[in-house]
């Protein structure tokens, strides 16, 4: 019996503004000979990170199929994202909906047991990177990668050029075909147009896309304008007030305060914070709707300023704080003690979870990117308090400024602090305000 193929699969996936426009890069290696056996890519339109990475995951292993369609097989992934590698290893659960049809995906293509993966620096992973790169290239130009301008692998010995198709349907030029045909395949179908404002706010919630395809989103937000260009009038924006809550006794000792654990209510300084806040609005008049996190110290929070505005309060699942596991209650210096390591991991990488499955900053990410698209769908044209906590606002900051996730331990924000971000027709948000406590005297 033959031994089997080896191969190596390097992968990658990127989104300019996470989400945002997308697009990932793959290709399949000889590792005696280092020549490239199949290079792909493809511009998949807003989407994350995340997303980016496992389709370029499945792209790569799906070339390894159609290439080698009756051979045995070995391959060694190699990707920079620690998230797909530990989540396809076993390592890490997949907790976020949109992750987990796309690792089942991955995982039916090639049997399990012919396959490992191994986390590299992104510096040796600078093929698949530079292809992911110049599908987003091309998808803002408004078209698709195409192998013939490709730079991708100029350092990298390539296989010789192939001849028709000739031989039986496992052959090298024949299992080439598939794979371009394979890939043409898999691109997702367009995106369906939105729901229009006025159908969001009669109530028709907007619809979530399906799993690996780009969120139904207004086709300019597929490659924003960047800059001062001469944009035509926009009209105006969704304006999201971003309001955290009050004090909890928890506050003022610095504790993990997520949504993994207790639910606090606010203390007597926050209820007097939320007051505060409830006059300020009052006084400027410009809030038209009120949208809240489920924990109780922003419901507390929302309802103050509802009962001042006449308004109803919305309760939003996404805009709940992060689950911090393990390190619920405690404060950063008795997690420090008791779970050093797993701490070190979670200040260095934005996809290491804290202790005991709680959330990891790129899945907090993701979460309330979905959250943001669905609200801008929902009040285009709206100032819209939202009510929530610490994260999710640093976190709609962050991706407004298409900041870097070490961002997140660059801001202050108070409690009862008003931080404003504006999203406009054409893709592009402002940030406004960041961690207000004027209106607090």
């Amino acid at each position: 019996m033959p031994a089997p193929r080896q191969l190596v699969v390097e992968a990658d996936g990127g989104s300019r503004g996470n989400p945002g426009p997308a697009g990932y890069g793959a290709v399949v290696i000889d590792p005696d000979t280092a020549q490239v056996l199949a290079e792909a890519a493809e511009f998949i339109g807003v989407a994350s990170n995340n997303v980016a990475e496992y389709r370029g995951l499945i792209a790569a292993l799906t070339a390894v199929r159609d290439l080698f369609p009756d051979t045995d097989v070995r391959v060694l992934v190699r990707m920079d994202s620690k998230l797909v590698v530990e989540q396809m290893s076993g390592r890490w659960k997949i907790k976020h909906p949109d992750m987990k049809p796309l690792a089942a995906r991955a995982a039916e293509i090639l049997p399990a047991s012919s396959v490992t993966y191994e986390w590299i620096p992104r510096a040796e992973n600078k093929h698949a990177d530079r292809l992911a790169n110049e599908a987003m290239d091309a998808g803002r130009r408004g078209g698709q990668w195409e192998p013939s301008s490709s730079t991708a692998g100029l350092d990298t010995p390539r296989a010789a050029p192939e001849p028709e198709p000739s031989g039986p349907p496992g052959d090298a030029a024949a299992g080439a075909a598939k794979v371009r045909a394979a890939m043409a395949a898999a691109r997702p179908a367009p995106a369906r147009a939105p729901k229009s404002p006025q159908a969001a706010r009669a109530g028709q919630a907007p619809e979530s896309p399906q799993a690996g395809q780009a969120p139904d989103v207004p086709q300019a937000a597929q490659a924003p304008q960047v800059g001062w260009g001469s944009a035509p009038d926009l009209g105006s924006p969704a304006t999201f007030v971003l309001l955290r809550h009050g004090e909890t006794v928890l506050t003022p000792e610095k504790r993990f305060s997520g949504s993994g654990g207790g639910d606090p209510e606010l203390s007597a300084t926050g209820r007097d914070q939320a007051a505060r806040a409830a006059d300020a609005f009052a006084a400027r008049g410009t809030v038209q709707e009120i949208v809240s996190s489920p924990l109780r110290r922003c419901r507390e929070t929302a309802a103050a300023v509802a009962d001042r505005l006449g308004l109803e309060v919305r309760i939003e699942e996404g805009l709940r704080e992060t689950d911090f596991g393990a390190w619920e209650g405690l404060t950063f210096a008795e997690v420090r003690e008791r779970f050093g390591s797993d701490l070190s991991a979670w200040l260095a990488s934005p996809e290491a979870a804290p202790t005991g499955g709680g959330e990891s900053f790129t899945e907090v990410a993701e979460r309330v990117a979905a959250t943001r698209d669905r609200l801008i769908a929902a009040y285009a044209g709206r100032t819209v308090l939202l009510v929530t906590h610490v994260t999710p606002i640093k976190t709609l900051v962050r991706l407004a400024l298409g900041a870097p996730p070490e961002s997140l331990f660059r801001m202050e924000l108070l409690p009862a602090s008003l931080s404003v971000v504006a999203y406009y027709a054409d893709g592009n948000p402002s940030l406004r305000l960041l961690n207000d406590t004027s209106h607090l005297g």
